[in-house]
This record gives structure tokens, sequence and C-alpha cells, in this order.
């Protein structure tokens, strides 16, 4: 098992790396950075976490001795009363929630048009550009709606984006090269959209409490049978989530020096 006691790993980078198990003692972390990482049952004593920013899913995180999960959720749900209606427990709801979706969209977009073109190729901080967002959205619309719910073995569009973590699979594209225009992407949004808005504007409880029946063809997700109520609030978290993804970096391309990374597939 290696051992790296005293040893000067700075600059170092650890990708698609085990290290589960692993123990640190008296070791240096300021500025690191770890992304798409899995600290589950991680136990971190006499630790001094100054200036530290957390984004992910949280729970069962106790600091100090105090489950702090609830009161972050608490706290987002009160900074934006739509936020507690991306989580309905009936048709209803989930029509009142594809309605806000709808309205916060239209916004992003419209700052979007305002934006130099070339930016909405720009990664932020390592993030998806704002034109790649668009696409994996497509692509999520694609799997858990057409594929998922409406049974389409081939839902697919060749601008359709994967999430980086997926294997490849069969017949699903992923083309990180291809630079396609805000319009070309919207049109693809608009059309998928309008199937979300045709899904949820024909649910009713009895509906939202079945099972899809599983796509033979191979794709993702795997061909088994979902609920059509968690597929659907997939979509509602996705579509959530990545607009205030879009928006913070919105903000931060349109600041007089935004912290840029590498433009997307230049």
């Amino acid at each position: 098992m290696p051992d790296f006691t005293r040893d000067d790993l700075t600059g170092s980078r650890f990708e698609d790396v085990n290290l589960s198990g692993a123990s640190f003692h008296d070791v240096d972390l300021t500025g690191a950075r770890f992304r798409l990482v899995d600290l589950s049952r991680v136990v971190i004593r006499g630790a001094e976490l100054v200036d530290m920013d957390l984004t992910g899913e949280v729970s069962n995180l106790r600091v100090n001795g105090v489950d702090v999960a609830p009161l972050v959720e608490a706290e987002l749900d009160r900074r934006d009363p739509d936020r507690p209606k991306m989580r309905p427990t009936d048709a209803h709801g989930f029509r009142e929630a594809w309605d806000i979706l709808e309205r916060l969209w239209r916004h992003t977009v419209a700052r979007a048009r305002g934006t130099a073109p070339a930016l909405l190729h720009e990664r932020v901080d390592g993030e998806w550009s704002f034109i790649e967002t668009l696409r994996h959205l497509v692509f999520a619309t694609d799997a858990w709606v057409r594929r998922v719910i409406l049974g389409d073995p081939k839902p697919w569009d060749a601008l359709d984006l994967p999430f980086d973590e997926m294997r490849d699979s069969p017949g699903v594209p992923r083309n990180r090269d291809v630079r396609p225009s805000l319009d070309d992407v919207l049109a693809l949004r608009t059309d998928r959209m309008a199937t979300v808005r045709q899904v949820i504007d024909d649910l009713t409880d009895e509906k939202l409490d079945a099972h899809t029946e599983p796509v033979a063809e191979p794709g993702w997700p795997e061909s088994q049978s979902y609920s059509v109520r968690d597929s659907l609030l997939c979509i509602l978290n996705e579509e959530w989530q990545h607009r205030q993804y879009a928006e913070r970096d919105l903000n931060a391309l349109e600041s007089p020096e935004p912290p840029r990374s590498e433009a997307a597939n230049a």
C-alpha cells in the first residue's frame, strides 16, 4: 500500500482514483479542489474549515455535533419560495412545477441571447458552458421522458450530451467537439420541453404512481422498469439545478474579469 508520509505532493492531480478507507493526518489541503467526489461516511477531526465552499447532495452532515443538512435545506427553501415546489406530490403539483421552470428558463434564455455568442461556449471554473448545459438537458429529457416514460428506444439527437461520468452506451451520442449555435440548441430544447409539457398535462395521480415498461433496446438508463414519479422528479431536479448553474455562470461571464477556464472544446 503506498505511503506518502512527509512527501510534498503540492499540485498533484487525482482523477478516477479509489481512495476509500485512506487516512489523512496532519495534511495541508489549502486551496485543494474536489469535484465529483464521494465523501460518504468520511470522518474529519481537528479540521480548520475556513472560507470553504461546498456544493452537492448533503444529508446527515454533522458539523461539531449538529446535523446541518436540514438547516441548509430550510434556508434554501426560505431564499426561494419556488424551490419547495420542485418536490411535488401529485399531478397538479407537477404541472405547477413545470409552469415555474418554463417561466424561469424564459428569463435565463433571454439573458443568454444578450450575451456574446462566443461566451456561451466558455466554461466557468471547469463547469459546462451554457450551450453544453442546454445540450445535457436535451439528453436528460430524451433519457427519462422519451426513453423511459414514452418508450422510445432511440430518442437521441446528435447534440445530446450525457454526463461526463456515464460510460459510453450503444447508440447514445457523445460529441464534445461540436459547437452548435444557441438557436440550434434552443430549437431542440423547445421541442423537448414541449414533450415534457404534454406528458405533464396528461398526468393523473394514477399515472404518477405507475411504473414504466422496460425498453428492450440498450441505452441509458438501463433497460428496466422505473417509477413515473421518480423519473419526472429527476427531470424537475435537472432543470432546476442546471438553470441555477447557468445563471451563476452567466453572472461570472458578465463580470469585468470572470474566473473562466478554457473555452469548451476549443
